[in-house]
């Protein structure tokens, strides 16, 4: 019979696992259960903050739904989805950021052009840019999926028991024959991140406000080209400097400019835009 200690016992969990030798698995699999015993020790963690962590990671499994991540939320606030964003941004690559909980992998497709903002009040603005791959070459047919919360700060998905198409503000264009995408929305507010959950919770716990700076959220994927989850944001615009989910990049903040100063891009629109911010999008070849 083995005499498992609080020392001895790391080993012993990770033996019992029968994974394959040197694999990805393995490594992924006993770097975790090394730091969480680590972690364990250091901080004397009691029965009672034992509980508390698997109640509230309970709690977040109880509020989630396929249109409401807790948990992915929770990685939000922690920063641990900029973290992986970030080892993961492919050099020359537009960077990543948060992908965020009301992302819906079914969003209708729409032509060039179209406007996004279905009737809603607030400041239409015109997006537009290129899809290129590292070498500014452009990606005809290349897939640009957006997603947004309108100029309250609320995601139609969040407000379905009023009526709202979960599917309002969300948008799949393929780029034309320049790699160019070009739409029309309604310009977003900043808002806070749900907190009316556990993540809320943890939030105010740590005296944190919830705030996130305005922004557009992306999508773009194209053959043979690695995709890239990213946001983009408003130069002069709130909480840039202490966004809730640590999710602006220097190279994510576009300039939005009045309409007038811009002149006639050339594009065929379903709607007049009061403004214009342009970004172009870089991937990098897969592999």
């Amino acid at each position: 019979m083995r005499d498992i200690n609080q020392f001895s016992i790391t080993k012993s969990v990770k033996e019992s696992f029968k994974t394959e030798p040197g694999s990805r698995f393995e490594q992924l699999l006993h770097g975790l259960i090394d730091h969480l015993h680590d972690y364990t020790r250091e901080m004397n963690l009691t029965h009672e903050e034992w509980i508390g962590v698997l109640n509230f990671l309970y709690a977040c499994g109880k509020i989630s739904t396929p249109e409401r991540q807790e948990f992915i939320l929770l990685s939000d606030v922690l920063g641990f989805s900029a973290l992986v964003d970030m080892i993961n941004s492919r050099g020359g690559a537009t960077e990543g950021s948060n992908l965020g909980p009301f992302y819906l992998p079914d969003a209708p497709t729409k032509a060039l052009g179209a406007d996004l903002s279905d009737g809603r009040d607030g400041a239409t603005i015109l997006v537009h840019g290129k899809v290129t791959d590292s070498l500014h070459n452009p990606l005809p047919g290349a897939i640009v999926d957006t997603w947004q919360a309108d100029a309250t700060g609320t995601y139609p998905i969040q407000e379905q028991g009023q009526g709202q198409d979960k599917y309002d503000l969300r948008g799949v264009f393929s780029t034309d024959e320049a790699g160019r995408y070009y739409y029309t929305t309604v310009l977003p507010k900043p808002y806070t991140v749900p907190y009316d959950g556990p993540v809320g919770d943890l939030l105010r716990a740590g005296n944190r406000h919830a705030w996130r700076a305005a922004h557009l959220h992306y999508i773009v994927r194209a053959p043979g080209m690695n995709a890239i989850t990213t946001e983009l944001f408003f130069d002069n615009t709130e909480y840039l400097d202490n966004d809730a989910v640590f999710g602006v990049r220097k190279s994510l903040i576009a300039k939005l400019q009045p309409a007038g100063k811009v002149g006639d891009l050339g594009y065929a629109l379903e709607k007049a835009p009061d403004a214009v911010v342009g970004f172009d999008f870089v991937l990098a070849p897969a592999g």
